[in-house]
């Protein structure tokens, strides 16, 4: 039997390449996405609540949305937060799977309270090649942009690019094709799992400190 699997959602890419191989795995069933938000958006990507909708609704599945008072709460407050979200979904679920790349002690923690739920934990793209992971996100037709820059590690020339090969050419050697140093954040606006393409513009730059934001809003109304 195929095992039920809730994503953790960000609204970036590498979510967006998690639920993609998830979906084309006969292995799982995918049941629903869940975001952690802060003050109306994604932190990091900084992508408002409503964009999130969206995505979720182009997809086909329930978005279990779980507010944190904060960016960094303490482990214990965002373990709880999340599980409870979770189990409150009233989704049926075996698993929940994560779009983690570097094999840095973040799968150990995952699973220190995830699995003890009776959960087991997904990592898709954990220990894989950030070059070939960022090469198949484009190849696999994800459609997305840098949001967020952090200017210490990448020049903030690079906000609102299209992630496509030309880009990835572009970056310098210091930076991590898919950002997983925290150089870069993204949004999606389209994959293959999507029913058609998300409209958005641009609404407002934003800069916190070393850290600059492109952040969108829906060109059309809420879905």
């Amino acid at each position: 039997m195929k095992k039920r699997v809730i994503v953790s959602w960000s609204s970036g890419k590498d979510s967006a390449l998690t639920l993609c191989r998830l979906l084309a795995d006969d292995n799982y069933e995918v049941v629903g996405l869940y975001t952690t938000f802060v003050n109306g958006e994604v932190p990091f990507q900084a992508t408002p609540i409503e964009i999130v909708r969206a995505q979720a609704a182009q997809v086909g599945l329930p978005l279990v949305l779980i507010e944190l008072d904060e960016v960094f709460p303490p482990n214990s407050v965002y373990e709880t937060a999340v599980i409870d979200g979770i189990r409150n979904s009233g989704l049926a679920l075996d698993a929940v799977a994560f779009g983690d790349m570097f094999c840095n002690g973040i799968e150990q923690y995952r699973r220190s309270y995830i699995e003890p739920q009776g959960w087991e934990c997904v990592f898709p793209l954990l220990g894989q090649s950030s070059t070939l992971l960022a090469k198949e996100i484009v190849e696999t037709g994800i459609i997305t942009q840098i949001t967020t820059v952090d200017t210490s590690q990448l020049d903030s020339v690079f906000l609102g690019r299209l992630y496509e090969h030309q880009l990835l050419g572009e970056l310098p050697q210091s930076c991590d094709p898919c950002g997983e140093d925290g150089e870069f954040h993204t949004l999606v606006t389209d994959a293959p799992c999507f029913s058609w393409p998300l409209a958005v513009e641009v609404d407002k730059w934003v800069l916190e400190g070393r850290f600059h934001h492109q952040i969108y809003r829906l060109s059309e109304p809420e879905i």
